[in-house]
């Protein structure tokens, strides 16, 4: 597995590309998508073909990898980035959740589901490039105020956002901005991918 290492510097491509548009604490990526490798379909396994256990399996190899960082250490809680529920309904589970199981079983702390929600369904983003990725999720998110001041009397401060994949980084930005003005966020992600395979996913 192409390993990114990213876990072991705070300043990784991850963190500079969520850097641009959000204020972001740190960010990791357990590997890189690599199509001509064949690592891109794991995550089709994960997100398409209901390989639950794949998911909470590399959850757990990411945690581990996230639990030897010393800056992601005073994590409180993992947020999935949620699906919209029609989207969640046709699945039958978001791969967000196993990957964030996975994680929160290693460090030891909660997942927190229904702290954002997906307001509007919008069209997948896998053949969407640059700014129509931004376009397409853009306001889409909204956080829950009751869970985030609850999170808060549970003395959480810094929250870890988790998605499957981080292309341009534009849907973690925009789960994560409105959760940005109570937490501390850092985000984490299965894959990884590079600058020269963007336009192909």
């Amino acid at each position: 597995m192409p390993l990114t290492y990213f876990w072991d510097w705070l300043q990784n491509p991850a963190y500079e590309r969520l850097a641009a548009s959000l204020e972001i604490h740190s960010a990791v990526s357990l590997f890189f998508f690599r199509e001509l490798a064949g690592y891109n379909r794991i995550v089709h396994s994960i997100k398409y073909e209901g390989n639950r256990n794949l998911g909470r399996k590399l959850g757990r190899l990411l945690g581990e990898k996230i639990s030897v960082s010393t800056w992601m250490s005073d994590l409180g809680a993992v947020v999935p980035v949620p699906l919209h529920p029609l989207r969640r309904f046709r699945r039958g589970y978001n791969q967000a959740e196993l990957i964030s199981e996975g994680i929160a079983e290693v460090l030891g702390i909660p997942v927190v589901k229904d702290v954002v929600r997906r307001m509007e369904y919008t069209g997948t983003q896998t053949k969407l490039h640059g700014s129509e990725k931004r376009r397409n999720v853009s306001g889409v998110f909204s956080a829950d105020a009751e869970v985030m001041r609850r999170m808060a009397e549970m003395g959480i401060r810094h929250i870890l956002v988790v998605d499957d994949v981080m292309t341009t980084g534009a849907t973690l930005t925009e789960c994560a901005k409105v959760l940005s003005k109570q937490f501390q966020i850092s985000a984490a992600t299965l894959a990884f991918v590079e600058e020269e395979v963007r336009a192909g996913y």
